[in-house]
């Protein structure tokens, strides 16, 4: 199965594995059917392991073939590297930042509404990057560069996977409370995730197309991911009261991703 797999395109393996995070995405939503909340000690633990294993997925999988793929290139790597790092993280920060003008302009409109709004634009906002760090992964396996491996690309997918079920669930339940119907709140959770695989093929068929643009990409996709582990999971995970678990959770999910990645890559 594995060697089908691996004998697809690389923009079908993106798609692939991106439709698998889509899928815990809306497990992540389907909680709205058992359940009137979810266990927040476990939904953290899973936040803090997701976070170690994108923290992992940045260096070694994304920053770390960015940098040889650029000097193969020629390019002035520190400064290549640099700015596709920046602009992966001031794309979701300014994102952010017209969100919060955004929801502002509508101060008159309903808390409940406004709610629903951030959620689940929020969300689908850093969707959107989660989805094109992956199909990047899958796309540099293509020159064979150190590190972009298909057991790293997946093992990225799973990461963002993990993170996904959390990320399902925080759509799903809130707009329950809200009063919206079992299955509308399924719907709308489950549709937050769909942009990851639209993105995984883009980001995929830009690597293979223009092979300039691979350290760029790489990068970028790396910027975008420790913006959301650092804005987003770890600070969620850290609410705990159980925060020196939480922690241990990140370091697991670290090791694991850099056991992938070295020792299997």
């Amino acid at each position: 199965m594995f060697n089908f797999f691996t004998e697809l395109p690389y923009s079908i393996q993106a798609l692939i594995a991106c439709l698998f995070t889509w899928a815990i995405t809306s497990l992540g939503s389907a909680v709205v059917f058992l359940f009137k909340k979810v266990n927040k000690t476990l939904l953290d633990a899973l936040l803090g392991f997701a976070a170690g294993v994108m923290i992992a997925a940045t260096f070694f999988s994304l920053l770390a073939p960015a940098i040889e793929m650029a000097d193969k290139l020629n390019m002035l790597t520190w400064l290549v590297v640099s700015l596709g790092f920046l602009a992966g993280g001031l794309l979701l920060f300014f994102g952010d930042k017209l969100f919060d003008y955004i929801t502002k302009k509508r101060e008159k409109t309903q808390n409940s509404t406004k709610r629903i709004i951030m959620l689940i634009s929020s969300i689908t906002l850093h969707n959107i990057p989660e989805g094109m760090a992956i199909g990047v992964a899958f796309g540099s396996i293509f020159y064979g560069i150190e590190g972009a491996t298909t057991s790293a690309a997946l093992m990225l997918a799973i990461g963002i996977g993990i993170q996904n079920f959390p990320e399902g669930s925080a759509v799903s339940l809130p707009l329950r409370r809200e009063g919206f119907s079992r299955l509308k709140s399924f719907v709308y959770g489950s549709l937050s995730g769909i942009v990851e695989p639209i993105a995984a093929v883009i980001g995929a068929i830009l690597v293979l197309k223009v092979q300039f643009l691979l350290p760029i990409l790489l990068a970028f996709a790396g910027g975008a991911m420790i913006y959301v582990v650092i804005q987003e999971l770890i600070p969620e995970s850290q609410a705990n009261k159980k925060k020196n678990l939480m922690a241990l959770f990140t370091i697991l999910g670290f090791v694991i991703m850099m056991i992938f990645d070295v020792a299997l890559g």
